[in-house]
């Protein structure tokens, strides 16, 4: 006889076989013996946690010589009958290549005919969810009114594809993911009773590649077995499943806490050559970190998915810290989420790397230290906020020089990161600056502050306290308190004007002033402007004829007299 995969040989027989869903086998048990089951079932659930086994299960149990029982006897000619298809009164069907109106309508017409062989007709419709809109139509007048003789069981991964007027006429059940203890026991059972040598940590190993998946789990077993030797080791485990051991991972951890990007990378570099997946390699470290930080919360806990309890797992635990590890795991899970759409992961995996060591973070009783940037920028608002009081108090000595000697001119503060106004670009500004354009960015302004701060907090802080001023087609004037404000914002110029430019929809460029010096060059521009108009308007108003007699008696001997 030909071999056949662990997990066809090890298909549950009975509801306790079934592994992780007491919840369901129990109420189904229940229902049996009570004889008191419906006419349609819903089992959803994650592939591998049992849904078609329990059906299969369910329908030998009602139709079972010995029923009412919880349990099948395996034994009689229905139970042996219904396990190896010889009876046509129960069938499975795989929607995914029978979703037709036809396939369902045939079903539809054959269900009025009575069972030939056992009690009940059973329909196993597996995938469900893939049948078509029409089949779901057809579906639904049997569901609603079917023969006393014929139970559905409808199974699924994907529940939410199912139309509600589906669901309603079902007694819904939910197949969780199988624990890794449970996996775990039952993988120690079937390896036992095969004779198959294995490790408590290769089990473990493959307990969690499987995720939560019985027939996962056997598949992966299945795997190893082939690979190995005599015996079923860990290595075993992680080289068909691309996993990295828990040594390694601890190992890797360390080296990102204690910033020590060269190692990390080296320990990268010999991942990806040793074949291991660089996706598995982040969502491993994930649910690792996970572990460590519900240890560290709740040692007594047994709530650990990925993390064996030994000592280096608990030297780590008390090594690192709570706020590192979420900051971690957040860059972790935005590294997995771009892997999905690129064909270079190993890239992403690197640069995460980086990121994770570049923040140098430090942490002392579970509180942040200050990082070396924040102390450069603190180290640099101090000098600035000096420099701004040394401006302020030269400004007030020159003020009362001025009104002292109303004659001598006001000479400006002068230190060594004093803003020099842009005075011509500022008056070309002005010269074809528009209200509509002012109004158009003032209406967005808002929306630009928050999109700067959530995207660059430090180009935020430097125009917080900014005001658009005027606009052109293509500029924008800042006012500004201080002229040191003003080069705060030239810092971070092309940041500002990239964002702005995409808020308002066109291409704009900043141009900042202080707050007083826009007043004087405002002032300027608006009496220049009155009078432009003064004089426009003289030559506008001037009399040819009286012009003439001007030129002939002079403005002495002329008098003019309106009518």
């Amino acid at each position: 006889m030909s071999y056949q995969a662990l997990y066809r040989v090890w298909r549950p027989q009975s509801f306790v076989d079934v592994v992780g869903q007491s919840h369901i086998t129990r109420t189904l048990q229940n229902a049996i013996v009570q004889e008191k089951f419906s006419h349609a079932y819903l089992f959803s659930g994650p592939r591998g946690t049992g849904k078609t086994s329990a059906a299969k299960i369910f329908a030998k149990t009602i139709n079972c010589r010995k029923a009412p029982v919880a349990e099948p006897c395996n034994t009689c000619d229905a139970c042996q009958g219904i396990q190896d298809g010889s009876i046509s009164d129960v069938m499975e069907i795989d929607a995914a290549s029978n979703n037709g109106v036809e396939q369902i309508r045939d079903i539809r017409d054959k269900v009025k005919y009575a069972p030939s062989a056992v009690a009940y007709k059973v329909y196993i419709i597996d995938e469900v969810h893939m049948l078509s809109i029409g089949a779901f139509n057809a579906l639904l007048k049997t569901l609603e009114e079917p023969p006393k003789h014929v139970i559905f069981i409808l199974a699924t991964t994907e529940p939410h594809k199912i139309p509600l007027t589906i669901i309603s006429r079902c007694q819904r059940f939910d197949f969780k993911r199988i624990t890794q203890q449970d996996i775990v026991e039952r993988m120690e059972t079937i390896t036992e009773k095969e004779a198959i040598s294995i490790t408590k940590e290769a089990l473990h190993a493959v307990a969690l590649a499987a995720e939560g998946g019985m027939r996962d789990a056997l598949s992966i077993l299945d795997q190893a077995i082939s690979y190995s030797d005599e015996q079923v080791k860990l290595e075993d485990v992680l080289a068909v499943t691309g996993s990295v051991s828990q040594q390694k991972l601890i190992e890797m951890i360390s080296a990102l806490f204690e910033n020590d990007a060269q190692h990390a990378l080296q320990l990268v570099d010999e991942f990806i050559q040793s074949g291991k997946d660089p996706g598995r390699f982040v969502y491993d470290s994930i649910y690792f970190l996970r572990d460590v930080l519900l240890y560290q919360s709740a040692p007594q806990l047994d709530v650990l998915d990925r993390a064996m309890v030994d000592e280096p797992f608990q030297q780590l635990s008390n090594t690192i810290h709570a706020k590192w590890i979420q900051k971690v795991i957040s860059l972790l899970n935005d590294c997995q989420q771009e892997m999905k759409w690129t064909n270079s992961p190993k890239v992403f995996l690197e640069i995460t790397v980086l990121k994770i060591t570049e923040e140098k973070l430090q942490y002392s009783e579970g509180n942040i230290v200050e990082t070396e940037s924040v102390k450069r920028l603190m180290q640099k608002v101090d000098q600035l906020e000096k420099e701004l009081k040394d401006i302020k108090q030269n400004s007030t000595t020159h003020e009362s020089k001025q009104t002292q000697q109303p004659a001598t001119k006001r000479k400006q503060p002068t230190t060594k990161n004093r803003f020099k106004v842009p005075y011509e670009r500022i008056r070309h500004v002005l010269e074809h600056a528009s209200k509509a354009d002012l109004k158009n960015i003032q209406s967005q302004w808002a929306t630009f502050m928050q999109l700067l701060k959530k995207q660059n907090a430090p180009a935020h802080a430097t125009v917080q306290d900014s005001k658009p001023s005027a606009a052109s087609d293509n500029a924008l004037i800042l006012a500004f308190k201080y002229d040191i404000h003003c080069s705060l914002a030239l810092e971070h110029q092309q940041t500002i004007e990239l964002l702005l430019s995409e808020v308002i929809g066109k291409q704009v460029s900043i141009i900042p002033i202080p707050e007083t010096n826009w007043v004087e060059i405002r002032q300027e521009y608006v009496q220049k402007q009155r009078q432009q108009q003064h004089t426009d308007s003289d030559k506008e108003e001037k009399d040819p004829v009286v012009e003439e007699a001007r030129k002939l008696v002079g403005d002495d001997l002329l008098e003019i007299h309106e009518e």
